[in-house]
């Protein structure tokens, strides 16, 4: 499991988690705001995301911690 803050959320990943590839994404409350795949970078729990978030995941794909 990864878990790393940054940008007021929180993103939580599982190295065998089950498909398609994604990451939790958790608002400063606490509450899931939405699962987002990493390929597509679609949400899965929610119609629309911040592309803060989107910037956030691409960021951490870069610096390979995703």
């Amino acid at each position: 499991m990864g878990r790393i803050r940054r940008g007021g959320y929180v993103f939580i990943w599982w190295k065998g988690d089950h498909a398609p590839s994604h990451v939790h994404v958790y608002g400063k409350n606490g509450k899931l705001i939405s699962r987002v795949k990493l390929d597509t970078m679609e949400p899965m729990d929610a119609a629309r995301i911040d592309r803060r978030i989107v910037a956030i995941i691409r960021d951490l794909q870069k610096e390979g911690r995703l």
